[in-house]
């Protein structure tokens, strides 16, 4: 898969593309991340690529120019249909489901904003899809990019070190996961459950589904909502709620 990143920070980016899994899966060919940098398609000498708000107010507004043919050449280096995304507050939030849904995409263009936003025109002539993060703010769109790329890339196959890592994460069946645990068997009083050294895999996975169920009980109730349980994650439910009072 191929991401194009619209920012005016590209050395931010080395932040994924230098370390850890997203890094491993481009030295493996299996997805790039490019960055273009709109001020090198700015007409003056100070590369401007932002002005004042029409209507008056505090802060700068990127303007169309700039932006517009810095996306432009982030299609043209992904080369092939592809989806616009602006990383934005006012975004459908980013879920699971959504990064999946992303991850069958060839490519995707991101564009990470800064200051007050992007002139508005740009986002209904350009942009196929607005994404958030989450009901904050943060100082630009680029971390907030380097997540998407992050959840997309991990839904992709061969990326992870292990074809199961990413069923086994929070939120892809829509539950938390379970607790987890390593050596040593002992620390500061607290012990391994007895099941997880059973050898019983049938009874590791049952525990495993059920202390899933009970932390998102405890943690993120409202998930439990949107999800059909089935008969026996209700009875594994139970009996967790049982056990925890």
């Amino acid at each position: 898969m191929k991401f194009a990143v619209v920012t005016i920070f590209p050395e931010m980016f080395g932040a994924i593309t230098k370390e850890g899994v997203i890094a491993k899966a481009i030295d493996r060919g299996i997805l790039s991340v490019d960055t273009i940098n709109p001020r090198e398609f700015a007409k003056d000498k100070h590369r401007t690529v932002d002005d004042r708000p029409y209507g008056g107010g505090p802060g700068m507004v990127m303007m169309t120019a700039p932006l517009s043919d810095a996306i432009a050449q982030a299609k043209a280096k992904v080369a092939g249909p592809t989806k616009v995304v602006y990383v934005s507050p006012q975004g459908k939030p980013l879920t699971q489901a959504k990064a999946k849904t992303l991850a069958s995409l060839e490519s995707l263009v991101i564009i990470a904003g800064r200051y007050e936003g992007i002139d508005q025109r740009l986002i209904e002539a350009e942009v196929d899809e607005e994404i958030s993060i989450g009901d904050f703010i943060v100082s630009g769109g680029e971390l907030p990019a380097m997540i998407v790329i992050d959840a997309v890339a991990r839904c992709l196959p061969e990326v992870l070190g292990h074809k199961d890592s990413a069923e086994q994460d929070s939120f892809s069946n829509g539950l938390l996961d379970c607790p987890h645990y390593t050596r040593p068997f002992e620390y500061k009083g607290l012990t391994v459950p007895d099941v997880l050294l059973s050898g019983n895999h049938q009874a590791i996975a049952k525990w495993r589904l059920k202390q899933s169920l009970g932390q998102t009980w405890i943690k993120r109730p409202e998930l439990l909502e949107k999800i059909k349980l089935t008969d026996e994650q209700v009875q594994l439910l139970q009996a967790f709620q049982e056990e925890f009072q």
